[in-house]
Order: C-alpha cells, then sequence, then structure tokens
C-alpha cells in the first residue's frame, strides 16, 4: 500500500473529497419506494439494526453490512456498480456484504455529479477509493482504541479487523459506532493496482434483476400522490416562437385541469453551456393522465411568428463565448450548399508546421477527399420527462438528467427562489448520450408545477423528443495529401466546419507525425440547436480522418495499420511541433493489439476488412471490422476492437460499453440521419428515423483491454468514433466504392 499523492492538508482533503465524518442525511428521496433488488434481496438475509455514516459515500451497519452512494448519476454506464467497487476495494469488505444506493444531487457532499464525457470514472478513482480507505483507517484506529493496541500491528480485511498478538477478531459492524465519531485520519494508504482484489475484476450488475423484471428505476417510473401529467407543445419549426394560444378546447377536455405557457428563461439571464433550449416559450397542457394530454394537445390552438436575430452569451467549460441565433426558417438542402461553399475558400488556420503551401506546389501528386455527415437525433430509449413540485419557495424535483448541479441555477433562477431550497433525487436514465446533459426540461417541469400549484410529472412524446432536439451538429472536412515522386506522403491539410460547430481537432493525429501539416476551421451560423452527442465533434472526424488515411495507405502501396504505425513512431521518435494532444506509444499500442486479436494480414483477399483508430476522451481505440455483402446489402460480420482506458475497473461493464458503442456506431454510419425543411425536422419517429435493428448488429464483438496500471481514462466514448471509419474502409473492400457521405446506406426501406 502506498501513501496517497496530494498536495492537500487534512482541511482540503475534507473539503475537495466529502469525507467529513457523520451525520449524513439524505432528506428528500422520491425513489424511496424503488429500493433496489440487492436491497430486497438482502433484507430477506438479515438488515442492520442500527447504520453508522463513515463519509458521505458509506454507512456502515451493526451487522456489517455496508451501503455505498454512487454519487454520479447513472443512465447505462453500470457507475452504479463501478464506483462502488472502488469504495469497497479500498474499505476491503465482501463485496457480497455491500448495499448500492443512488446519492441524491448534492453539491457540498459529493461534488461536480456528472455523468458524460467519459469522466465518471477517471475523476471519480481518486475520492472513491480514499472513501473506502478512510473509513477502512477509522475502523482500525477504532480497533486499536478499544483494545488498547498499536493500529500498526491491525490488519482488515473482507470486513474482518484482527489482531494477530492477542488473537482478537470482530466485524467492522462492532467497530462502525465507535469509528464514526474518530477524526479523519489525515494521510489514508490507497493500495497498489497489483493488490487489488475487487477491482478490474468483472462484477454483476447491481440492478441487473431490477431492470430485466421492470421494477421501478427509471423517471418514467415515478408516482407521487396528486401528481399531475404535464406535456409541451412546441413551435413545428426552428425559426419560430410562441405568438399566441387558445387553450379554452383543450381545457375542456376530460381530465385536463389546465393550460399555461412559460418561458424558461427570465430576461436578461446569462445561459450556461449546458442551458441551451430551441424553444424557450413553450405551451404546457396539464390533466390527470398522459393519454388524457394527448387527446386535449390536439385541441389546442397555437400561433407561432419568426424570430427576430440575436445574439447571446454563453457561460460554458472553456469560458464566455457569443452566439449568434439567425432568423429565418433553414433547410438541409441550404446547409449543403453552404457548407460546399465555405469549403471551398480559407478557413481560419489553426495549426500550421513546416511549409504545407510550398510541400502541395511542389507535389508530384496530390490526393483530395471531401467527407460529410448530417445532424442526428439522440433517441434515447426513454423519452426526456421529470417530475416538479414547488410549493412556496421550495422545489423537490427528480429527474434523469447527467449534469444536475448546472441545472440548479437556471431552475433558482427562473422560479424566484433559493438555489439552496432545490432538492434533487436522480433516478436512472434511459440513455443519456449527451441529450440529458442539457436538462431545460427539468426547468420546464418546475415551471409548470409552480404555475398549476400541483406536484407534476412532465413527459415528452417521441415526437417532441425528436422534433425539439438538442442534436448532432452536420460537419464537413476536406482532406488533401501531398506525395513526391517516390510516392511518400510530404504533406496533409485538413479543413473542416459546420453548421453551427467546427469538429476540428487540429492537435490529435496525425499532427505531429508529418513535417508539413496545415488545418483550417469555419462555421456556419443557425438557430437549429446543438449540443453533446456521444463523443462530440470525434464522432464525425474519426471517420473522416480514418478512412482517408487508408486511402493516403493505398496510394502509397503500404498495408493500412503498418502505415498508421509508422505515421506513430514518426511522431514518438522524432514530433512535429509541441502541442500534440496524444500518446504515440498508447496509440500504436491499440493498433497492434488488434492486429494480432483479429490476425490481420496485409493484402488479404479472404474478407472484406476496415481498420481504424482513434484518440478521445485521453483513450485509445482501434476496431478491425468485417463485412460481406448479402444481396446488395452490407452485414457486419465480426469487429474487434483493442481499447486502452488505463486501468478497467468492471471488465463486464467496460465490454457491454464497447459493445454499445460499436453496435450504435454501426447503426449511425449506415442509417443515421435528420434532414430539415423550412426549419420543420422530417422525421419524428422510427417508422422514419431509422435505428439499427437486431438483425443489421455484429454476429460476433470481441472486445480486448491493454493491461497497464495507468489510472482510469475515458471509456464509454473512444470505442464509438473509430466505427464510422471500419465501416467505410470495410465497405470499400466489399464494393470497390469509397463511401464520403454519412449515412452509407440511404436506400434502406424502413420497416414500421
Amino acid at each position: 500500500m502506498t501513501k496517497l499523492k496530494t498536495h492537500m492538508g487534512r482541511r482540503a482533503f475534507i473539503k475537495n473529497t466529502s469525507l467529513a465524518s457523520g451525520g449524513l442525511v439524505l432528506g428528500f428521496s422520491i425513489l424511496n419506494s424503488c429500493k433496489s433488488e440487492q436491497a430486497k434481496e438482502m433484507a430477506v438475509r438479515e438488515m442492520p439494526k442500527e447504520w453508522f455514516e463513515m463519509n458521505s459515500y458509506l454507512k456502515i451497519g451493526d451487522n456489517g453490512v455496508v451501503t455505498i452512494y454512487t454519487p454520479n448519476p447513472e443512465f447505462g454506464q453500470n457507475i452504479r456498480t463501478s464506483m462502488p467497487m472502488l469504495v469497497a476495494e479500498e474499505l476491503d469488505v465482501d463485496w457480497k456484504n455491500v448495499l448500492v444506493e443512488q446519492a441524491p444531487y448534492h453539491a457540498d457532499k459529493y461534488g461536480f455529479q456528472f455523468t458524460g464525457g467519459s469522466r465518471g470514472i477517471s475523476a471519480r478513482w481518486e475520492p472513491l477509493r480514499m472513501a473506502g480507505a478512510t473509513a477502512r483507517q477509522m475502523l482500525i484506529a477504532a480497533a486499536a482504541e478499544t483494545w488498547q493496541v498499536p493500529k500498526e500491528e491491525i490488519t482488515a480485511e473482507a470486513g474482518v479487523l484482527q489482531h494477530a498478538a492477542t488473537k482478537k477478531s470482530t466485524g467492522y459492524g462492532e467497530m462502525a459506532s465507535v469509528a464514526a465519531t474518530l477524526t479523519v485520519p489525515e494521510e489514508v494508504q490507497l493500495k497498489e493496482v497489483k493488490d487489488f482484489k475487487l477491482v478490474s475484476r468483472s462484477q454483476k450488475n447491481v440492478d441487473a434483476k431490477s431492470i430485466v423484471t421492470g421494477r421501478p428505476l427509471f423517471g418514467m417510473d415515478i408516482q407521487e400522490e396528486g401528481m399531475l401529467i404535464a406535456m409541451i407543445e412546441h413551435p413545428p419549426a426552428f425559426g419560430l416562437t410562441l405568438k399566441s394560444v387558445d387553450g379554452e378546447a383543450a381545457k375542456a377536455m376530460p381530465g385536463i385541469k389546465d393550460v399555461v405557457t412559460i418561458k424558461s428563461f427570465k430576461d436578461g439571464y446569462e445561459k450556461g453551456g449546458f442551458d441551451t433550449n430551441a424553444f424557450p416559450e413553450l405551451v404546457a397542457i396539464v390533466g390527470n393522465s398522459t393519454w388524457e394530454v394527448m387527446q386535449a394537445k390536439k385541441k389546442l390552438k397555437v400561433e407561432w411568428q419568426p424570430i427576430t436575430a440575436y445574439s447571446e452569451t454563453i457561460a460554458g467549460f472553456g469560458g464566455k463565448q457569443t452566439i449568434n441565433i439567425p432568423a429565418g426558417l433553414e433547410s438541409t438542402t441550404t446547409h449543403k450548399s453552404q457548407m460546399e461553399a465555405l469549403a471551398a475558400k480559407p478557413g481560419k488556420v489553426v495549426r500550421k508546421d513546416g511549409n504545407p503551401e510550398v510541400a502541395f506546389k511542389n507535389a508530384t501528386t496530390i490526393l483530395e477527399r471531401s467527407y460529410s455527415a448530417p445532424f442526428l437525433a439522440h433517441n434515447n430509449m426513454e423519452p426526456l420527462n421529470a417530475f416538479a413540485h414547488v410549493a412556496g419557495d421550495k422545489a423537490k424535483i427528480a429527474a434523469p438528467i447527467q449534469i444536475p448541479s448546472l441545472i440548479i441555477p437556471t431552475i433558482a433562477s427562473s422560479l424566484g427562489i433559493p438555489k439552496e431550497n432545490i432538492e434533487m433525487d436522480l433516478p436512472r436514465m434511459g440513455g443519456g448520450f449527451g441529450r440529458k446533459a442539457y436538462a431545460h426540461f427539468v426547468v420546464e417541469a418546475a415551471l409548470i408545477s409552480q404555475k398549476v400549484n400541483a406536484p407534476i410529472k412532465l413527459v415528452y412524446s417521441r415526437e417532441d423528443d425528436m422534433t425539439n432536439g438538442i442534436y448532432r451538429p452536420t460537419y464537413h472536412a476536406t482532406y488533401r495529401a501531398a506525395f513526391d515522386e517516390n510516392n511518400n506522403l510530404t504533406a496533409l491539410h485538413v479543413k473542416a466546419g459546420g453548421v453551427p460547430e467546427s469538429p476540428l481537432f487540429a492537435n490529435r493525429f496525425p499532427a505531429g507525425a508529418i513535417d508539413n501539416y496545415m488545418a483550417e476551421e469555419w462555421t456556419i451560423d443557425s438557430n437549429i440547436s446543438i449540443g453533446a452527442f456521444r463523443a462530440p465533434r470525434s464522432n464525425f472526424m474519426a471517420g473522416a480522418e480514418q478512412a482517408f488515411l487508408d486511402e493516403v495507405a493505398e496510394t502509397m502501396g503500404k498495408d493500412a495499420i503498418q502505415f498508421r504505425l509508422d505515421l506513430l513512431k514518426r511522431a514518438k521518435e522524432n514530433p512535429v511541433g509541441e502541442r500534440n494532444d496524444y500518446d504515440a506509444d498508447r496509440y500504436a499500442g491499440v493498433l497492434e493489439l488488434v492486429r494480432e486479436k483479429s490476425a490481420w494480414k496485409e493484402n488479404d483477399t479472404t474478407k472484406h476488412r476496415g481498420v481504424s483508430a482513434y484518440f478521445c476522451h485521453n483513450s485509445y481505440a482501434a476496431h478491425v471490422l468485417d463485412l460481406k455483402m448479402e444481396n446488395g446489402k452490407p452485414v457486419v460480420e465480426k469487429v474487434v476492437c483493442a481499447i486502452d482506458c488505463g486501468v478497467v475497473v468492471n471488465p463486464d461493464a467496460a465490454t457491454n460499453m464497447t459493445e454499445g458503442a460499436i453496435t450504435d456506431g454501426i447503426g449511425n454510419a449506415f442509417y443515421g440521419e435528420l434532414t430539415f425543411q423550412d426549419g420543420v425536422p422530417q422525421k419524428n419517429n422510427f417508422h422514419q428515423y431509422q435505428m439499427i435493428r437486431m438483425n443489421d448488429a455484429p454476429k460476433e464483438i470481441d472486445v480486448h483491454f491493454v493491461q497497464n496500471e495507468i489510472d482510469p481514462t475515458g471509456m464509454g466514448e473512444p470505442p464509438f468514433p473509430p466505427v464510422f471509419g471500419a465501416v467505410a474502409n470495410a465497405l470499400y473492400k466489399a464494393t470497390g466504392k469509397r463511401h464520403y457521405q454519412q449515412p452509407f446506406n440511404k436506400s434502406r426501406e424502413i420497416v414500421g
């Protein structure tokens, strides 16, 4: 065991890790009636008569049962299992004696409760282990005090404290009451990775049985006495806003309580980075049941009017920025022509190495290719929903959201109440992928509750969700490569942009591996709302970059994997520039591992194989995808994946995330597309928007992790971006045709 490497003193240690001893109070919890199946099964065996809070993350029962709180919201990555594993590892408790509970929103106790950006485990790697190690040391100190022996002579393992010399032994539960009163130690001992007994060993999802048996876990499951159902009516097109509403006919329908209008933001409120909302002025209809509200909604008479152009300041993670929102009704055909026009003009130079202009001027051969991808809708299986009960200057919220702390100030401002008066529970999300980071629907629910003076559950229909979206932007990228008379690569130029943001990462591979390199970008303002979508920007750039690198390798007559490894060798041994974001060794490591595990062979004519590799969210992923054509349809037979994400906490969960990312990526590469005509989304449900079906999924996915002791890096997003390039490169091998525009299989007839 080693001392924690930290420069914090004890006060800062307690403040920054929320490890103050004792006194954990959960307060409001609408999920109390939704206890996990794990808790119910343990209750049959034996539950403690008394609990003792060791710190914000855990409490120990008098019989040794331990409850561990998961601080971050869960939306399918299995952090409700993986995060408690970190605590249990350092606490050294038998996993079968652990109960897992979802912590409510509480910034003082749990810090930044953010699920997104593949940062969950990496951000909690030390704090959660410190919580377990601190409680363990306090238990040891309690035993030493009780037995009057040196604490250095006491061991703690599997929930049992022992003193070899006196042969004294007791369970954690018997010492918990004393330990909970002790001062938090100034230093904690954390285990070496090689000494882990629980972490890096697969543990089953603690919610698995509840999920498959349909027990209440999700926001949509919430039922409260006196609760009403609310739904919203938003403008039919981006570029329109509310003019007037006549709700009398709707209010006359059975079960309907009220029709109200809401405005999500107060005038002058400075939005945060996740306050994005396409339509801040909405009509809400409130009634007894979902069916009654849906029927009455059809009776609303609403007039809409064009918006006027405006600018607003957004205070995001990267600081304040000004966003321009143009007036008008936008269409996909116009976007395409605008993007092609800007792609043909000089952009903003973001990085320049060497003298690429001269290299292209002197080139014997130039390869130029352009790539594009459409807007994408998130389409979480659980549409947006939120429970809110606003009474006076207090609010109780329960909502499936990814970042509760960033919506609290907006709720407080919009309601006109102190933020300290807002309590929030975090039910499990039925999917997130970035969509539920934008919690405008929670603000809407709170405002509706305040207006009707009753607890309400706001429910978005699938049509509401798909047409009132926060979409993945539409992107365009042009790549050029210069070659000399010996077919050596002498320069590379990338110019990328989109509506309304650029996808460019100027300092990622192959930057740093080429003497003459230039990256440019451009953007087009839009009133269509966009936001984070699984591996933002990377989900486009990886596909374009990796498809282009395959063509470069082919032009040079090189094996696709070896060509990438040659570039990475250059980046390691003699890098160009000092701003290269990636670690060339780790990048090469996943390529070498996937080459081995896939039995990759140069010029293999027996399989139609595509390779792709990418770095994002501090991790590295490489795929080899095997594809064949059946009756003119591409069929993915197998995907072999290699990932370097540092220490893998729960291999089962990491494998599941990888399989999901690969399947999701294949579906989006083949079918994902949302188009607009005069501001109107042209698809509003799954009969129009093609999602991947079971028969489209790979027949086999083989996942391998690089074994190392690097602190965990991103996991949920890194396997997603390289899928697009692997699909494109395999399609070329199968059909002899390069694919430059996503989706690749637009002609597929959608089956209802």
